[in-house]
């Protein structure tokens, strides 16, 4: 595609979004039968007659899964809908085993809501048009056998809940933003586990492109089963530049179903889409309508945890972390979780937050581990922290030799370790003296630059100081020595 020339044309229209994502929710059972709904088992392994859609076989809803799509509810600032039922949703596909699907057609239990977002562009509340349940397909699998595709029906039943936009996005950039915040309220309530990869949460995306200032949306295609944020913000941003450019050249933007290409990072066609399809939806007969009562609400909403928007909103207004810290933290639930039992046993939060995004972090990822397989209890940790506040130890001793330990689980006592190392700073004035004769006695040249006005040298020294004294000398004391002795 031509650069310069969709530079201009990008000038003359918007782009237009709404997202469609399904996310499998965490129940241990199918949405109407008691498989199991676990990932990874072997083909066809977590099937029973309900699930295949045997005649005489009757679906019996699984509660937990309706409490997990209210709690997205409530956590989307959705209406929560309070008289439900079921619908079929016929067509014909291999992997769908009734050859229908049990799904939620004019009442779906959330409407409305909003999620927020913060991009480059500013904040905005992308609007959610509802949230419904319904029940996942089987999976078709065409790469064992070169002459049939393979079907496996693990999949077919197990309880999902669709989140659908408004067409309210502007980009790529706004399209990432949204999955990204969707997913970490998703891992927060937990109810989906959010692994794009694995298929247990899916995107189709709805792009179009209209003249700026146009109200009417322009001609839409649907890009299916995108597969990681980041393919989903480069199919927007390829799609919209496409239709720009077709558009530019009087060419018809056509209605279709588009599948993405993540080598290429192109999308091609799967078929044209004249007019909606026709899924002669209607209630289940098998499955009556249910209502949500008071109490049902009221027990699910005094169960949701702080979310990460109102914990980094905490953050940054009372313990006064930046901005860009309390985001990090607050990105995965298991950290978030550390790092309040650390603030709940220490006042030191910059500190802590520190040590978070520091240290650990980098060790996590050197070991390839989630920080609830950390052997490190935050009361050690908290303990580490302490010790670099009071100046029993430096941070750096601290960081590369102590923590490390303590991270092994070879050792659960931080002083205890520091002892046993001999790690401990030393506050003694003739001691550090000595250290500080012996530094100066070094550099000759260096103290003579220093008196004749060089002031910036006293980094040099108080280094050389430190490495004397193998990180044992008290860094406040060594400068205020340093400077007592230069300036004679």
């Amino acid at each position: 595609m031509n650069g310069n020339y969709l530079m201009e044309e990008a000038g003359k229209y918007e782009t237009v979004v709404g997202l469609e994502v399904h996310a499998q929710l965490l129940t241990n059972t199918k949405l109407f039968c008691g498989d199991s709904a676990q990932f990874g088992a072997e083909p066809n392994t977590h099937i029973s007659p309900v699930t295949l859609g045997y005649p005489g076989t009757l679906p019996v809803l699984n509660k937990q899964a309706v409490a997990f799509a209210i709690k997205m509810g409530f956590a989307c600032h959705s209406e929560i809908e309070r008289h439900n039922y079921f619908a079929r949703k016929n067509y014909f596909y291999p992997d769908l085993p009734k050859g229908y699907q049990i799904s939620q057609h004019t009442t779906p239990i959330c409407k409305g809501g909003f999620i927020r977002i913060s991009t480059a562009s500013g904040v905005k509340h992308v609007q959610l048009n509802r949230i419904h349940l319904e029940e996942d397909a089987g999976k078709s699998i065409h790469d064992r056998d070169p002459d049939y595709t393979c079907l496996d029906f693990n999949r077919a039943g197990v309880p999902l809940i669709e989140i659908v936009t408004e067409p309210c996005l502007s980009s790529g950039d706004e399209a990432a933003a949204y999955l990204l915040n969707l997913r970490r309220i998703l891992r927060y309530l937990e109810i989906c586990d959010g692994n794009m990869e694995e298929g247990s949460m899916r995107c189709d995306a709805n792009i179009s492109i209209r003249e700026r200032g146009e109200t009417m949306l322009g001609t839409k295609v649907e890009v299916k089963n995108l597969n990681s944020i980041r393919n989903v913000k480069r199919a927007v941003e390829y799609e919209a530049s496409r239709m720009m450019e077709d558009v530019g050249k009087g060419k018809d933007v056509l209605q279709q179903t588009r599948r993405f290409d993540a080598l290429s990072g192109t999308t091609f066609s799967m078929r044209s889409k004249e007019e909606a399809n026709d899924y002669r939806y209607f209630p289940d007969p098998d499955l009556p309508p249910f209502q949500v009562t008071d109490a049902f609400l009221q027990n699910i909403k005094e169960n949701i945890p702080d979310l990460p928007d109102a914990l980094i909103e905490r953050y940054t207004r009372d313990y006064h972390l930046p901005r860009y810290d309390a985001e990090v933290i607050c990105d995965d639930k298991e950290t978030s979780d550390y790092f309040e039992l650390l603030i709940q046993q220490t006042g030191a939060f910059k500190a802590a937050a520190n040590w978070l995004l520091g240290p650990v972090k980098s060790y996590l990822n050197e070991n390839n581990l989630t920080i609830s397989k950390l052997p490190l209890k935050p009361s050690s940790l908290v303990s580490l922290i302490l010790m670099v506040e009071e100046g029993k130890i430096n941070f750096s001793i601290a960081s590369s030799r102590i923590f490390p330990e303590l991270a092994r689980g070879t050792e659960s006592d931080p002083l205890q370790l520091a002892v046993r190392l001999n790690l401990l700073q030393t506050g003694d004035e003739d001691q550090i003296q000595q250290w500080v004769m012996q530094a100066l006695e070094k550099m000759p040249e260096k103290v003579e630059e220093y008196k004749k006005g060089k002031k910036g040298l006293l980094g040099l020294f108080v280094g050389e100081v430190k490495k004397i004294s193998k990180g044992k000398a008290d860094p406040k004391l060594t400068n205020e020595l340093l400077i007592r002795t230069l300036e004679k």
